[in-house]
Order: C-alpha cells, then structure tokens, then sequence
C-alpha cells in the first residue's frame, strides 16, 4: 500500500467510557433512569454521547430520551482520503454535514492508489475495526463495493443498524471466497422464516470488486450482488401469530466492519461458522501486520416512505402506532450534542485527548 493514514480508537477505551459514564446495564425490561436517561449500543446508561448514534429508545428512560438521528441524505461515499472520517465515535458531536463516517474501533487506512480505497483492519490487539454512518436510512438502496477478507477466522460485515436492534446482514466468513451470507434482524431477534442464508458462486471475494445492495423497502427486503438479485424476504413473511411484524422498520446507520470471530472467547459454533481459529502467524499477517477487507465506495439511494421537507434535518421517535413498534417522524431537531465525555469519566480528558491527537496523526510508510 501507497502512504497511509492511520487512526486508532481501541474497543477497550469505548468499554471504559461506557463503564465510568453511568455503568448502569439497560435493555427493554429495565430501562434507564432519568439521571442517565439514554441506553448506549453497549448497553449501558449514560448521557451526553451515549444519547447519540446507536442509542436504544425502547431501554432509555422514554421515547424521546435518544438524540434526533440525522435525516437520510442520497449521495456516493468515495475513500480518495480520510477526510470525511471521523477517527473516534466517543468524540463525535453528530456533525453529518462535516464527517460521512465515525470509527467506533479499530484502526483504519487509506491506500490513495486507484482513486482510493478504504482499508479496515484487523490485528491481534485492535479486536477489530468498525465505521458508522453519520446518516441514518429510512428504507432505501444501499450499495458497498468491496473486497472482503480471506482469512479463516476473520469476518467482513457489510449491515444496516437501527438503535432498536433491527439489523440487515451481507456477511462473509474468512474461510470462502466464494460464497456471502444475508440475514435480517428484527429487534435482535431473527424472525423464524428468514433466518441467515448462503449465496454462493461469486468470483473470488477477496481478489475481485463485487457491488452488494441492501435494497430494503417498506414492504420488502432484496439483498443483490452485481445487480443480481439473491434472495428477496416479503414484509408479509413475518408477521406473528399475534399480529406482530417482524420487518427491520426504523432509521438504521450503514456499519462496515472486520472482526476476529475465530479466537478463543469466541463461542464454538461462532468459531464453526467462521472456518477455525485465526492464524495470526500467516505469511500475510507477518508481512503486514494485520489482516484487512477493502471499501471502494458505498452509494446510498434514500427512500422514505415521505419524502422529507426542506427544513427536515432529523428522525425522532414517538409514542408506539402499532404493536411493538415505535413511530418515526420526521423532525427539524439538531442532532448535535455539546461536550464529548461525561462528568463523571474516571480519567483525565485532556490526556485521553493528546493521546488520540498523536494515533490520528500517525502515518505509515
């Protein structure tokens, strides 16, 4: 790879925020209190940052708890640069007009040749790499062109997520380069009649640029490589005994990731699925120092059941219309937040702060 720029946020330093920022666990039958109202995608009760992208309204102290998400917004992401990355995820203010991506974990790099590509890593202490989307998508065609991985032990993931848990899956285990996995999530859950399957056939997933689409729409959800549809999951095949419906419904945040499935704290079928323990001695592993999957570009086509009016900045939660399933309107509420960690942080900030100037800064030859 050409000169790179590397940005570092350990999982590690997001567990400890996590913990000293409230440390209270939430889910759906013990919700926050008002104190630290919001549930973080960790699981945890905070305020400040933990209220922003990945909070949980369903375990927060109400609806509402949650920061309006930002309004999704048509366009293609290319990596010519790290420009509009913003390195940690803690730190984030929820400014989607400066910064398209956050790093949750991990460590990301730029190999500036071909116009650009994205390089997510993996190394034996990072525990993988993570980017979110700034933007949020209310139904739509999201479209990643990518390389996976090839390593046994190592997965790529290519998901929708909403705060709720509702979650759309392009998957692929390390051990093949041919064949991808979709599955779909309601509410963490995997509805019975759509559980994950195996798409097979591909050219070479690692070595080759594929085009994978998440075309999710209100009514159904068609997963296509190369313009090829795969598999399609009706809205309709999921409703319950009990009338419930069982379709990812609320604003979700586009996530690419690589993540070490193949270790030891893993569970055995995890470890099954993934082909077998990772070979951190691989010649390739040695020679780089990390594993890594590669984005050329996503392309976002939104697709809200109403189109939104000019001053629309945001999507908030409301009161349930149906069974389970909050509502989602339409807001011009900011999304920004002031201040990046909480009072009660166990560690000195302007530390913390130098530290990740310096891992920012850092480049690679």
């Amino acid at each position: 790879m050409n000169r790179v720029l590397l940005l570092a946020i350990p999982l590690a330093l997001s567990l400890r925020v996590a913990n000293a920022q409230g440390g209270q666990v939430c889910n759906s039958t013990s919700p926050c209190p008002a104190s630290a109202p919001c549930c973080s995608s960790f699981g945890f009760c905070g305020t400040n940052d933990f209220c922003m992208s990945g909070c949980n309204p369903l375990a927060s102290n109400t609806l509402d708890s949650c920061r309006p998400v930002p309004v999704c917004q048509s366009g293609t992401h290319t990596f010519t640069d790290n420009s509009r990355i913003f390195s940690n995820a803690t730190l984030f203010d929820g400014n989607a007009t400066e910064y398209d991506w956050v790093v949750n974990q991990g460590n990301v790099m730029n190999t500036n040749s071909s116009g650009g590509e994205l390089a997510l890593l993996l190394t034996e202490s990072n525990g993988g790499t993570r980017i979110s989307s700034t933007r949020y998508v209310h139904y739509g065609t999201i479209t990643a062109t990518m390389k996976a991985t090839k390593w046994t032990g190592v997965v790529t993931a290519f998901i929708t997520m909403s705060g709720i848990k509702d979650e759309i899956d392009w998957e692929w285990p390390g051990n093949s380069t041919t064949s991808a996995q979709t599955n779909m999530f309601w509410q963490g859950l995997i509805p019975a009649k759509t559980i994950g399957e195996t798409e097979d056939g591909i050219n070479d997933t690692f070595g080759t640029y594929h085009d994978y689409t998440i075309d999710w729409q209100p009514d159904a959800l068609t997963f296509l490589i190369d313009n090829k549809t795969v598999r399609t999951i009706q809205k309709s095949d999921t409703i319950d005994s009990n009338g419930v419906v069982h379709f990812p419904s609320t604003p979700s945040s586009i996530q690419l990731s690589v993540w070490p499935a193949g270790i030891n704290s893993s569970a055995p079928g995890t470890i099954a699925w993934a082909g077998g323990m990772i070979n951190w001695n691989d010649p390739d592993y040695q020679a780089a120092g990390h594993f890594y999957a590669l984005i050329k570009s996503v392309r976002i086509n939104c697709a809200d059941p109403t189109t939104p009016g000019a001053n629309v900045t945001s999507y908030v939660y409301g009161t349930n219309s149906s069974l389970d399933v909050p509502s989602i309107a339409f807001s011009n509420e900011s999304v920004l937040v002031s201040g990046a960690f909480g009072a009660t942080a166990s560690f000195p900030v302007p530390t913390l702060m130098m530290v990740l100037a310096l891992l920012t800064a850092l480049t690679v030859l």
